[in-house]
């Protein structure tokens, strides 16, 4: 069975995290049971060089018989090379299984996130999110040695009790008894190691947000003077943290001194009572170092079964975090109503924002935020009693929503990648590249350079109406500088949050990834404060022709965007306290006009990229 990454992960368990484990096996059992008899017969066949040695001893070196001697040594030869093999195949299974659970593991986990959609942050802590596709995945899926090794051990542990019947049955019972006893005494230590880790990892996920959200603001707290004060407070989770883990460790060492001590001492007991056997000759010598190395045969389950014991601690305790996760809802959709078949009016009752189909209107606010919570209401990313014609949003199902209207944030995610594919367009390299011309030393007729330079004409022609779509909103973001300014234009490879551009670049490529979907309704927010006053009037004009008979809403207070709209709402403590165009706002109402007037003395200042503004 080969390793998938990008096939259906299937249904996850959301039992708990022992159910959740179990899945990962079910879902790749023929693998898993590979793994264990892979497993179970290479730690046999260490068991069974002891059995073959004592052969040799007894039957050819005492009674010095060399063909016996040379029988019995070729075939412990011949069950070295076999074991060999097998414990080749037994690690690439084992290694396959470890992958599958991983990527099992994070395609649910990512499958999970994008079904959350805009309910993952109001639900769950970006850190949250980070540590278990960090840390847990690997830890469940290293958990996951039990079904190899961990069976092999319980059967080769078997064997040899079996084994040491024939030899001695007070030395068998002591062997069969050792492992339960080495539970009784490692067990509450495993159950102590699960409550430790599963506050280590409660803190590491607070501790991981922290480190996103003082990543994402460094600049704003220098120009706030609060730098030190986050830094002191990161300092003390930090070493609350550091103690929380020492803690792990403190009981994580006592389970490995107590797995390699314990076992230790339980075949040292198992040895000297083989001795006492062979010195009162009731065992052979040759049985004495059969005995001797079963002993240190049993070492290797012994050390699997501890081992064994400590990843399935770990390992549930990782996978109940994913199962939490994956128990994670969004907002039930009860729409069932149709959305509207044409364009309507879009209403807000709680600040009485209407907006008319087909035109450009611009929410104007001293409180950003209090537009921003208009554009969810709107976009149905937050509960409330707006409508779309007169049908209440809440009725319409969620996929027609998102479908016909955008809400475009201002810190919306850019993800890793070409500048084309971070925008949203798959741009395809140009098929024949590099082949289509013909070398001026070799032979080549005319038909042939006719139909050579007709296919680049093709070419070139597809290559233009793929790019028409991406380059139209590069044009309406004025974002077309960006890509000349790239090494290598569209294919430059963008950083995660897009961190090698400036501020006011990421703004125009966030407009133009808006763009490029042509929303039916586009809600934007504050989509040009890091530009300078040139760069924001070009856009201003650019979108307004791009968006011409489509609906769209900014909420801004640059008297460039205000200007160019339809129509302003003028909202003071939420609600519309005045409507009209930007000119009649001006001079009929003086709120409007501090404000706008505030926000004019900021704009030629600002720089291209500061997001100061």
């Amino acid at each position: 069975m080969r390793i998938d990454a990008y096939e259906d992960p299937g249904p996850p368990e959301r039992r708990g995290g022992w159910w959740y484990l179990a899945w990962l096996v079910r879902r790749q059992w023929p693998r898993c049971l590979a793994g264990a008899v892979f497993a179970s017969v290479w730690m046999v066949l260490l068991a069974a060089t002891p059995y073959l040695m004592a052969r040799a001893v007894d039957h050819g070196l005492e009674p010095g018989d060399l063909g016996a001697l040379a029988g019995w040594t070729g075939a412990m030869v011949a069950v070295g090379g076999v074991n060999a093999w097998l414990g080749v195949l037994r690690h690439r299974t084992m290694t396959k299984v470890r992958m599958d659970a991983n990527f099992r593991t994070v395609k649910v986990v990512v499958g999970h996130a994008t079904r959350l959609g805009a309910a993952l942050r109001s639900q769950v802590g970006t850190g949250e999110v980070v540590t278990i596709g960090v840390g847990d995945v690997q830890t469940i899926s290293a958990s996951l040695t039990a079904v190899g090794p961990g069976v092999g051990a319980v059967v080769a542990y078997a064997v040899v009790g079996g084994l040491m019947v024939s030899v001695s049955v007070r030395l068998a019972l002591v062997v069969l008894l050792g492992v339960p006893l080495l539970a009784l005494v490692i067990g509450p230590l495993m159950g102590r190691l699960q409550g430790r880790e599963t506050e280590y990892r409660e803190r590491q996920s607070v501790l991981t947000a922290r480190i996103g959200d003082l990543a994402g603001g460094l600049r704003v707290l220098n120009g706030l003077g609060g730098k030190g004060l986050v830094a002191d407070a990161f300092r003390g989770d930090s070493g609350r943290l550091r103690e929380q883990g020492y803690r792990v460790g403190a009981v994580t060492s006592w389970i490995q001194a107590l797995g390699v001590g314990l076992p230790m001492l339980f075949l040292a007991l198992v040895t000297w009572l083989g001795a006492r056997l062979a010195a009162q000759g009731r065992i052979s010598v040759g049985e004495l170092v059969s005995v001797y190395g079963y002993v240190v045969a049993l070492g290797w389950p012994v050390a699997f079964l501890i081992e064994m014991g400590h990843q399935l601690s770990r390992g549930v305790v990782a996978a109940r975090r994913v199962v939490a996760f994956l128990r994670l809802e969004p907002p039930p959709d009860e729409g069932t109503r149709e959305a509207p078949a044409e364009p309507a009016v879009l209403y807000d009752p709680a600040s009485g924002v209407r907006i008319a189909p087909g035109r450009l209107t611009a929410l104007a606010t001293s409180h950003p935020s209090d537009a921003t919570a208009v554009l969810d209401r709107l976009g149905r990313y937050t509960p409330s009693d707006a409508t779309w014609g007169d049908i209440p949003l809440t009725e319409i199902p969620l996929p027609q929503i998102r479908s016909r209207i955008l809400v475009a944030t201002p810190e919306a995610d850019l993800f890793a990648g070409p500048l084309s594919a971070v925008i949203g367009d798959e741009v395809m390299p140009l098929r024949g590249a590099g082949n289509c011309a013909t070398s001026h030393n070799a032979p080549a007729d005319a038909d042939a350079d006719a139909d050579a330079d007709a296919d680049a004409d093709a070419e070139q022609r597809i290559r233009a109406d793929e790019l028409a779509p991406l380059t139209a909103a590069l044009h309406a973001a004025a974002a077309e500088d960006i890509v000349r300014a790239l090494p290598d234009g569209l294919e430059t490879p963008v950083e995660a949050q897009a961190r090698n551009l400036s501020g006011g670049q990421r703004q125009r490529i966030r407009l133009a990834r808006a763009l490029l979907t042509d929303p039916e309704i586009l809600l934007a927010a504050e989509p040009t404060s890091a530009l300078d006053a040139h760069t924001e009037a070009t856009v201003a004009d650019r979108l307004r022709a791009a968006r011409k008979g489509r609906t769209t809403v900014l909420a801004a207070t640059s008297p460039l965007l205000l200007d160019r709209a339809d129509v302003v709402h003028h909202l003071v403590d939420g609600k519309v306290a005045a409507t009209g165009t930007h000119r009649e706002l001006l001079d009929t109402e003086p709120g409007y006009r501090a404000l706008v007037a505030r926000d004019a003395q900021d704009v030629e200042p600002a720089e291209e990229g500061d997001p100061a503004r």
